[in-house]
Parts: C-alpha cells; structure tokens; sequence
C-alpha cells in the first residue's frame, strides 16, 4: 500500500478550496473592501484594490475549521488618477501583466478574545509568497457575518516599486480590508 504526505493531502484540499472560491464566492464583493494605505512623502494615501473575489467559510461554534481564500486584480489598485494607475500597473510596480492576482490562502484560524480569530495564511504577489499571522474581528450585520482585519507587508520584499522612489514612498503597505459574507 502506497502512503501519501499529509502536505500532499494538505495542498490538494487547498488547492481545491481556492477553486471552489474563485467559482462560488461567498464573499459580497459590493459590500466588501481592500485597502492599501501607504505614505508618500509622509503623506498617507489610501488605495482601494477595486476587484477581487473570495471564500471564508466560517462557523462560529467551530472557528479553528474556519478557511479563507481571497483572489485581488492587481490592476484594480486604484491611486486615484488613471495616469497613476497605469502607471503603478507597470513592471516595476505591480507587473499586473505578468502577475494579475494577488492571493491569500488561510493556513490556520485560531480563536482570540471574543469575536476575535487570528489567521495565518500564505499571500502571494509578484511570483513571492510570504506566512503573515494577523487578527480579524468577526461581527453580524444583519444576518451577514463581517470580518475586519489589517496586516502590512514591504514594497521591496515583494519587488514593488522602482528604487528611485524609496526615498519618496515608503517601504511599508496597511493592507485593511472588510470583508461582508
């Protein structure tokens, strides 16, 4: 009898989680939001990613079998000018030609204070992949479950920017995002 990895086992349910969510979204994109907020020369600009999709599923008797996948256009960053977002969709920005999602796949969720998870998970940009750990606050609007959260990632781990621009834009990203379901 022939044994198989538990990763393999692993990456195959993940695998066909991520589908299932790009064909069957839970999440209400309409209602939902992604914001990157970064500073230029000092000054904070919010960047809203205009597209994505996703999946949570989540049942708050059994948070720990919470999951999450979320795919982001990486062309839909929105810096508020169409000069500025073609400009930031360019190889040495977001290379969205190249690479046009951006992805988050949970990992694990682990229940904090009340109302509270935090999620560890895999996120992928520019052909990267980086483990981040960060809290979500989970919340009921009506009968929609919301999920609000941030965590930050560098321009430069993901090779976001030209580096004529590092003393004008600083290294850090917020990502926050809102998530309706």
């Amino acid at each position: 009898m022939q044994r198989h990895s538990p990763w393999i086992s692993t990456i195959a349910l993940t695998a066909a989680f991520v589908a299932t969510a790009a064909g069957d979204p839970t999440i209400d994109a309409a209602k939902s939001s992604i914001i990157a907020t970064f500073r230029q020369e000092n000054v904070p600009v919010d960047a809203p990613l205009k597209k994505f999709n996703g999946r949570i599923d989540y049942n708050p008797a059994q948070p720990n079998a919470a999951k999450a996948a979320l795919e982001v256009d990486t062309a839909s960053l929105d810096i508020g000018s169409p000069d500025y977002n073609a400009e930031v969709a360019k190889k040495e920005w977001m290379d969205s030609a190249t690479y046009p999602k951006a992805s988050f796949i949970s990992t694990s969720v682990k229940p904090g204070a009340a109302g509270h998870l935090d999620a560890t998970g895999t996120f992928t940009m520019k052909g990267k992949t980086q483990t981040l750990t960060f809290p979500v606050s989970v919340t009921k609007s009506g009968t929609a479950t919301v999920f609000d959260g941030s965590f930050e990632i560098s321009r430069a781990y993901f090779g976001i920017g030209d580096k004529e621009w590092n003393d004008v834009v600083d290294d850090k990203v917020k990502v926050r995002f809102h998530m309706v379901e």
